[in-house]
């Protein structure tokens, strides 16, 4: 019986340091925007300040499934579709509100909707993947949207070191279509990352996601640095990442927030 109940423990003891591998690794994949890897992460932004009297308040949910399909032996294909969905409190300033939108008022609602396709290598050192980048005009409310269809270039690369990734993500949307009445868009994205991973599967990650308009008329960057810790678990059968973190927003116009916090739950589905 001693030799069965050792046994016991020590396939137990195999199985747990199997799933705590097998979360490291995912944890990897996950700070990789071009693995193998079908997740939907829901990032719940809460932004303070900024607005037209420096006090407004931005809530941001951003819908963001990721979709790699394999094209050949050589090829990956991944689908990354951002789809926010806004509650805003005086934020607007009078010189840059749409027409008929009061400053003073809140906005609910759905915002443009971001699809990048991301061709990338099935292997490669360092990690890399280019393609097109979509801006679909999905505003419910002229305080949330362009109302313009745009398109441009996109590209992202990363190493991955050990427990380290580092890299870039960039993007360049310029409108081609819509109402004529509203501003063109010009806009870059720009976010520089690094995270760490341990073998609890715990990834701590710092990056920027720099934006700008260039036919705003607040011709300025935005660049808010992110700091923020998450981890892979099992609810039931659902294998996530549960985690948070915070904001500081280090350059932007008038109209930016002046800090900010995160919390994210990513659903996994490994193949």
């Amino acid at each position: 019986m001693a030799a069965g109940i050792a046994f016991a423990l020590a396939s137990t003891a195999v199985q747990a340091q199997a799933e705590q591998s097998s979360a490291e690794d995912l944890a990897k994949k996950l700070a990789n925007p071009v693995a193998s890897l079908i997740s939907v992460p829901l990032q719940n932004n809460f932004d303070f300040g900024g607005g037209f009297n420096d006090d407004a308040f931005r809530y941001t949910l951003n819908i963001q499934p990721v979709v790699p399909m394999s094209l050949n032996k050589d090829w990956n294909l991944i689908s990354r579709t951002i789809l926010p969905v806004i509650y805003q409190k005086d934020l607007l300033p009078p010189d840059i509100t749409p027409t008929d939108v009061d400053p003073n008022d809140d906005q609910f609602g759905l915002g443009d909707t971001v699809q990048s396709l991301f061709l990338s290598p099935a292997a490669s050192d360092p990690i890399w993947g280019i393609g097109p980048v979509f801006l679909l005009p999905t505003g419910t409310d002229d305080a949330l949207g362009t109302k313009k269809w745009g398109v441009g270039p996109t590209a992202v690369v990363l190493k991955q070191i050990g427990p380290w990734t580092y890299g870039m993500l960039a993007n360049h949307i310029w409108s081609f279509a819509g109402d004529s009445d509203r501003s063109d868009v010009s806009a870059s994205f720009l976010q520089p990352f690094l995270s760490y991973t341990t073998k609890q599967a715990w990834t701590y990650t710092l990056n920027t996601e720099s934006t700008r308009n260039w036919e705003a008329n607040e011709d300025e960057w935005t660049v808010p640095v992110n700091v923020q810790a998450t981890k892979v678990l099992k609810l039931g059968d659902q294998l996530v990442s549960v985690g948070g973190g915070a904001r500081y927003y280090v350059a932007g116009p008038d109209t930016a927030p002046d800090w900010g916090l995160r919390l994210i739950i990513t659903l996994l589905f490994p193949k």
